[in-house]
């Protein structure tokens, strides 16, 4: 599957909002005010985003908790319904543009979009691109059992199964490790 520099940086900008969400009640929230949310929107470089507010802040966790929704779809059908609304109710509007150094590539926001809108148009479009190619079941969820952040799957065999190898999945490999030692040894 050919993926665009601007599907990647959308791809990683969904995936890290939705990532931004507390676990459980417990933890605590990776956008917890407004200037969290300015910093998430520096972070990954969102152009055309005018003053942050409180009310900004609200929508882009709605839209958060809806994306969170499609990396839980059961299947395409249900994907491509949530991102269906998801990108209607941003205002679609598809416009090509040369910004900031960067070559052409496709805007999906109106112009002068609120922050949540440019998500739910920008990162909605990236999950499209999935579902029509029959990509959808990329969108994972770590399986370790202490853990389930969402990620894109891009290996080419589709065996990704942890957010980060060096983290989830070496922890879980060292523990397997020391279980099978320690029952050979016992």
């Amino acid at each position: 599957m050919l993926i665009t520099h601007d599907t990647r940086c959308a791809l990683d900008t969904v995936v890290d909002l939705v990532n931004t969400a507390p676990e459980d009640d417990a933890a605590a929230d990776g956008l917890p005010d407004v200037p969290a949310l300015a910093d998430f929107v520096r972070g990954h470089k969102m152009s055309d985003v005018g003053v942050l507010s409180e009310f900004d802040l609200s929508a882009v966790r709605r839209v958060r908790a809806r994306f969170a929704a499609i990396f839980a779809a059961p299947d395409a059908r249900s994907a491509a319904m949530m991102i269906n609304e998801l990108v209607a109710a941003a205002g679609t509007t598809p416009r090509l543009t040369d910004h900031d150094g960067y070559d052409w590539h496709v805007h999906y926001f109106a112009p002068g979009a609120s922050v949540a809108d440019h998500l739910a148009a920008d990162c909605g479009m990236a999950l499209a691109f999935f579902v029509v190619a029959g990509e959808q079941e990329r969108l994972r969820r770590c399986e370790a059992p202490d853990c389930r952040r969402a990620f894109v799957d891009l290996s080419r065999n589709r065996s990704r199964r942890y957010c980060d190898s060096r983290t989830c999945g070496n922890r879980l490999h060292v523990a397997a490790y020391r279980a099978r030692r320690k029952e050979a040894a016992g």
